[in-house]
């Protein structure tokens, strides 16, 4: 058998698989994150490391498996964040996680000294705060106290995996996520670290997501509840995973979209996709000598989550599946939009000082109306992400969806008549990132390919898009545009505590 963990941003979703990969059971262990004005977000490691300790055990006692029947462990992470290790393996500080957008100095050096456009195609993504290196360099220039004491940086998965194995890796996802990575080279860039002012010795080795790091120590084992015999597969990138857990291992394959904390769509390719608007971008991919270009916005089923929390009696116990219900069907929020920008925006704006905002309320507006602007936003979002692939030549008739908001059928529906595809519901919903991590455990392991993923989840719904709908979302997507254009100085003059 194969344990997986899926290290999110709320929480760490652990899972029990056959070693083909299919799940037994799975469980979650939530964990806090810290978000403040000025672009702050931030995590404790150790609440990721006891996520993982207590899922581990919860996973063996809720299916009384002997632990002798668990021979391989796999990680999948959050990307793109900064966990900053001193000379023994320990943070010195809070990690820094892919949500936190306050080095924009940084980026704003890099780019001077790169180029925007070579340092893109280098690294098969733009510089910008949301990036490892960027985060790194923030630290160095503002905490001097803090810098002097670190010896190592890795990112979420990775300080899992050396506190399972005693080993500092990364993986070929997670590397490519770090803008630190040239992607055509497979290797750390001398280029990029010579202008960051960082030194290559920072940055750990980089494996495959297939390799094996290494075996359970003897402490970890004993934490967990397993032994010394189970192997830690590498493990990657939530992205990449989440495209194998949806059964995307190829550019046959077709696209997906995960509907996560952050939301994106992605799909398999062989070779990154370059974007003359430099709005989408591309990893590696667990798949060894595969990639996966992906466009990614920073709020969306966290969008969803802000307003059924603002909405609901208790934001303790946000009524999501209610409040969404409730704003689907043929309600027409007419001349109402909202800006998904919570946290700043990734694709395709790129722009950390964009913030939300409700536009066009006027009174005869009810709660159904602000819920369905916000849905309507995570579509028109993404598809302007849709439309920089089709530029760039990507090929998209149909989009499955997977992750927590996937359970929506009035998002579903939403985003097919927004996007003008049918829009699939698999069964793995909120488990493909971690059934990724089973999949590529069980390459790693000898014991499957990774074609085995495409039978491991099946559609459960497909919602067509309403062609009526559709033209009228086409012209509303473009004053959902217009509204950012006309917000973005506004946005960009905000006092820099107030970001």
């Amino acid at each position: 058998m194969i344990i997986a963990h899926d290290l999110g941003t709320t929480g760490n979703k652990a899972s029990l698989h056959h070693d083909d990969g299919r799940l037994i059971t799975a469980t979650t262990v939530g964990y806090p994150a810290h978000f403040a004005a000025g672009g702050i977000a931030e995590q404790d490691p150790q609440d990721w490391w006891d996520a993982v300790v207590s899922a581990t055990r919860e996973l063996l006692a809720r299916t009384s498996v002997d632990p002798a029947e668990v021979h391989g462990l796999v990680v999948s992470g959050q990307m793109m964040g900064a966990v900053l290790l001193d000379g023994t393996g320990s943070p010195v500080r809070p990690a820094i996680i892919w949500a936190d957008t306050r080095s924009g100095t940084q980026q704003r050096e890099l780019e001077k000294a790169l180029g925007a456009d070579h340092a893109y195609r280098l690294l098969g993504h733009r510089l910008n705060p949301t990036y490892s290196v960027e985060k790194v360099m923030w630290v160095r220039d503002n905490e001097p106290d803090v810098w002097s004491r670190v010896r190592r940086v890795c990112v979420a998965k990775d300080y899992i995996v050396l506190g399972l194995t005693g080993r500092l890796a990364t993986d070929r996802s997670d590397a490519s996520g770090t803008n630190a990575y040239d992607q055509r080279a497979g290797d750390w860039s001398d280029e990029v670290l010579a202008a960051a002012r960082l030194d290559r010795s920072l940055f750990p080795e980089i494996l495959e997501a297939t390799d094996i790091a290494g075996a359970l120590t003897a402490d970890a084992a004993s934490a967990l509840g397993l032994h010394t015999g189970v192997r830690v597969v590498m493990g990657g990138g939530d992205g990449p995973m989440a495209a194998v857990g949806s059964g995307i291992v190829a550019p046959e394959d077709g696209a997906y979209v995960c509907l996560g904390t952050s939301s994106w769509i992605s799909f398999a390719a062989d070779a990154p996709l370059i974007d003359p608007g430099l709005r989408t971008f591309t990893f590696d991919n667990v798949v060894p000598g595969s990639f996966v270009p992906t466009a990614t916005m920073q709020a969306g089923g966290a969008s969803i989550q802000w307003i059924a929390e603002a909405l609901s009696p208790d934001p303790a116990h946000p009524e999501t599946a209610r409040l969404t219900g409730e704003a689907g069907g043929d309600l027409d929020v007419e001349d109402l939009y909202f800006l998904p920008y919570l946290l700043g925006e990734r694709s395709p704006l790129w722009d950390p000082d964009a913030r939300g905002a409700f536009i066009g309320i006027g009174r005869h507006h009810t709660r159904q109306h602000l819920v369905r602007a916000v849905l309507e936003s995570i579509g028109y979002n993404l598809l302007s992400s849709i439309r920089a692939f089709r530029e760039s030549g990507a090929t998209i008739d149909r989009i499955d969806a997977v992750g927590g908001g996937a359970q929506s059928d009035a998002l579903l529906q939403i985003l097919a008549d927004v996007w003008g595809v049918p829009v699939r519901r698999r069964t793995i919903v909120e488990e493909a990132n971690s059934l990724g991590a089973a999949v590529t455990g069980a390459v790693g392991l000898g014991l499957a390919d990774f074609s085995a993923a495409r039978a491991l989840s099946e559609v459960t719904a497909e919602f067509t898009p309403d062609a009526g709908r559709h033209s009228v979302y086409a012209a509303r997507h473009t004053r959902f545009t217009a509204a950012y254009e006309a917000l973005a100085p506004w946005f960009a003059a905000a006092p820099k505590d107030a970001r």
